[in-house]
């Protein structure tokens, strides 16, 4: 149903104009490229990226040519890696992740007849394009969970980047939890890294040690659940079901569902009919999903996570609608009022529940 629907908004858009250059030759492959931060190994954000990749050829089999790089750290690397991936003839490079906008940018101004997508950023051209997912929406669903089911009242939150994208995940989750148990906190540590499994787990570990008895995560690898699976408590998985990893220890997981978007873009490539947007979409079109719950969650826990996702699809629910409080207990948000995409694509401060300073 879902995803049905996903292709019907992509539908929609892509059909609004045919680019002057007209569809790609019918008796050459059309070349799709890919970027990526991590290992295609890692379980999570670029795995889920690759399984899209992958979805691509197996729709159009030997009518497209796809390859990617992986591990490629953002910055100066990445335009490089960017720049020579255009020059050998791709038609569509994905480049996926926040830190690659810059490089994108720079590098789509030096080949305008070459299609660009960046994932997670807002930078948008007649040749690039930008997409993500409402992983927001996610953190609602599971904070939800957390509020059921700490003890403790301690949710440890292991972070990437201090971007707008963890923090509104942050903030989401936070918001979400208080809503069970308005006494919960949660504590964060900043790994300053997307896939790093020693310092996701020893962040896991000494967040365990300060009382946390839920984990969660907005880092790539699933070393945090590993541990949480070692010291008996629980956690939620990244980008990826990963309770092959964890099957005590995790309750769910939010999933990246890219393979739609990349199949339309790629089609839209084909055809001639690509051209640049902003896509942002979650629950309701089937990019954000929810893994199925561990055997750990009861009933009653799995209705209410069941009834916040369906509130959020149906749109009765968003999970930034006030009242909202900032850390100092001030009302940022009043009641009946939703914090606007464009102040969620720019959050840079904690809501109440959130520990520690948020660093600049």
């Amino acid at each position: 149903m879902h995803k049905r629907a996903f292709i019907k908004v992509l539908s929609g858009t892509l059909a609004a104009a045919v680019l002057a250059t007209g569809p790609v030759s019918a008796q050459d492959p059309t070349k799709v490229a890919f970027v990526y931060v991590g290992p295609v190994g890692d379980h999570g954000w670029t795995y889920r990226h690759d399984v899209g990749r992958k979805a691509v050829e197996a729709e159009f089999g030997d009518k497209v040519e796809t390859t990617y790089v992986e591990s490629v750290a953002e910055g100066a690397d990445a335009e490089r890696v960017i720049r020579n991936l255009a020059s050998k003839g791709n038609d569509l490079v994905f480049t996926t992740s926040f830190g690659y906008m810059n490089p994108t940018a720079k590098v789509a101004k030096q080949f305008p007849d070459v299609k660009f997508e960046h994932a997670t950023g807002y930078k948008q051209a007649a040749n690039l394009a930008t997409y993500s997912a409402r992983f927001y929406e996610g953190r609602a669903v599971i904070g939800t969970i957390a509020g059921h089911m700490t003890k403790s009242g301690i949710i440890g939150y292991i972070g990437s980047f201090p971007i707008p994208e963890v923090v509104r995940g942050i903030n989401a989750f936070t918001i979400a939890m208080r809503k069970v148990r308005p006494d919960a906190q949660v504590k964060v540590v900043w790994v300053n890294s997307w896939y790093d499994p020693g310092k996701e787990g020893d962040a896991a570990k000494a967040l365990i040690d300060q009382g946390a008895d839920i984990i969660a995560q907005h880092t790539d690898s699933p070393a945090p659940l590993q541990v949480a699976e070692q010291r008996g408590v629980y956690a939620f998985g990244q980008a990826s079901d990963m309770r092959a990893f964890a099957p005590k220890a995790q309750l769910t997981a939010i999933v990246d569902e890219w393979n739609y978007y990349y199949v339309d873009r790629t089609r839209a490539v084909m055809e001639g009919t690509w051209q640049s947007q902003d896509v942002w979409l979650g629950l309701k079109e089937g990019m954000v999903e929810i893994a199925p719950y561990g055997d750990a969650v009861p009933e009653d826990v799995r209705a209410a996570a069941d009834s916040v996702k369906q509130a959020i699809i149906d749109g009765s629910l968003h999970p930034f609608q006030g009242p909202i409080a900032n850390q100092a207990g001030e009302v940022v948000v009043a009641e009946g009022e939703t914090v606007s995409d464009k102040d969620l694509l720019g959050m840079n401060w904690y809501v109440e529940g959130v520990q520690g300073e948020l660093p600049k």
